[in-house]
C-alpha cells in the first residue's frame, strides 16, 4: 500500500512538468489504444523460435500504469531481470497471443478474460534468439495480481507519467549479437528497467504518442 501511495503522489507531483502526457490527460489511454490499432507495426522476417509478452496497462484515467515483473534470481535465464509477463511459445499454443495470455495467467494470476487485448506491437529479437511479439492489453486498475513465487521475485506498477518523462530515460551501452548498441534504461524505486523491456516501451510511446524519448534502433532491425 505504501508504494501505491508513493506512485500516486509521484503522478500528481510530476503533472506540472508533463502537460502533454501527464496523469490528468484523460484521453491518454484512448490515444494509446487508437495508435496501436492504426499504426503499422514492424514484423521481423526471421525464422526463429517465438515468444509472446503482454504489455499490461491499467485503465485508471488519472494515473494509468504499466505492470512489470522481476524474475526470480534462481532462474536459469534472465534471473533477477525486470520483464513483461510472458514467455516462449509452446507447441500447443495456437498463436503467440495465446502464449502471452497463458504466461501472464501463470506468472501474475491475470485471467485472459480480464484482459482487453488492443493489438500487437513491433516485434523484436531477444538476446537469446527468440522472436518476441509484444501485445498491449488493458486491465482494470483494481485487478488483484499475485506473482508466482516459482518464477517471480515480485511485480510492480510504473506510472505512464514516469515512463514518458525524458529525464527518466538514459541510453546504456550494450553488446548485442556482436554489435555495440545503446539501449534505453529507467531506474524506478530500486527496479532497473532496461534491455528489451525498456526498448519496447520507449518505441511504443514514440510510435504512438510522439513522445520523442531517446532511442537507438536495435541491431536486428537496422
Amino acid at each position: 500500500m505504501k508504494n501505491h501511495i508513493l506512485i500516486k503522489g509521484w503522478c500528481r507531483f510530476r503533472m506540472v512538468n508533463l502537460p502533454q502526457f501527464g496523469c490528468l490527460d484523460a484521453d491518454l489511454i484512448d490515444r494509446l489504444e487508437q495508435g496501436v490499432r492504426v499504426q503499422r507495426m514492424r514484423r521481423v522476417l526471421r525464422d526463429l523460435p517465438e515468444a509472446g509478452v503482454l504489455v499490461v496497462l491499467t485503465d485508471d484515467p488519472l494515473c494509468p500504469e504499466i505492470v512489470l515483473t522481476r524474475r526470480a534470481s534462481r532462474l536459469s535465464s534472465h534471473a533477477g531481470e525486470v520483464a513483461f509477463p510472458g514467455g516462449k511459445r509452446d507447441p500447443e499454443d495456437v498463436s503467440v497471443l495465446v502464449t502471452a495470455l497463458r504466461e501472464s495467467h501463470e506468472e501474475i494470476g491475470l485471467p485472459p478474460a480480464a484482459v482487453r487485448v488492443v493489438g500487437s506491437l513491433s516485434q523484436v529479437v531477444s538476446q537469446h534468439g527468440f522472436l518476441v511479439t509484444p501485445y498491449l492489453g488493458v486491465i482494470s486498475a483494481d485487478a488483484e495480481l499475485v506473482p508466482n513465487p516459482a518464477e517471480l521475485e515480485s511485480l510492480f506498477r510504473v506510472p505512464l507519467a514516469f515512463l514518458l518523462d525524458k529525464q527518466q530515460v538514459v541510453l546504456e551501452r550494450l553488446c548485442f549479437d556482436g554489435t555495440v548498441a545503446h539501449m534505453p534504461r529507467y531506474d524506478y524505486q530500486g527496479y532497473v528497467i532496461w534491455g528489451l523491456t525498456a526498448y519496447v516501451l520507449v518505441e511504443l510511446f514514440n510510435q504512438v504518442l510522439g513522445a520523442d524519448l531517446p532511442l537507438q534502433r536495435r541491431p536486428e532491425i537496422l
